[in-house]
């Protein structure tokens, strides 16, 4: 029913939203990582999200960001320093993921403010026949 559309599509936006969060999350507490598993420094992660042909919106991928630098940093005497005594630290900047995490924080508001104005909608619309 289309009636319930709009709920599809402020759900939709929460749980990318929700997604969105977390990455950030892990974003910040890997900031200073210098070896992973994968090898090599940790990399900044990005949600990209693509419109539905609902309305809504779904998570396309999750890819790290190769568009920033590494930070390198000359600590001759870290263990993951290089030959030159340069130790690569992930492309993080916290400031910068504090303020996705605002944003995002705020998009998820949003959503949840639309969400409770189409239920209010909805129920007084149920209540104008009593």
């Amino acid at each position: 029913m289309k009636i319930f559309r709009s709920f599809d599509i402020s759900a939709s936006a929460l749980t990318a939203e929700r997604l969105r969060l977390s990455v950030i999350a892990t974003n910040i507490a890997n900031a200073e990582t210098t070896r992973t598993p994968q090898g090599g420094p940790y990399r900044r992660k990005e949600v990209v999200f693509t419109p539905r042909a609902d309305g809504g919106v779904e998570v396309a991928a999750i890819q790290e960001d190769t568009r920033t630098p590494l930070r390198l940093l000359y600590d001759p005497g870290h263990p993951d320093a290089n030959e030159d005594g340069f130790v690569a630290y992930p492309n993080v900047l916290v400031v910068n993921e504090m303020v996705d995490l605002l944003a995002a924080t705020r998009a998820y508001e949003a959503n949840v403010a639309a969400l409770n104005a189409a239920k209010s909608m909805l129920t007084s619309t149920l209540n104008i026949g009593k």
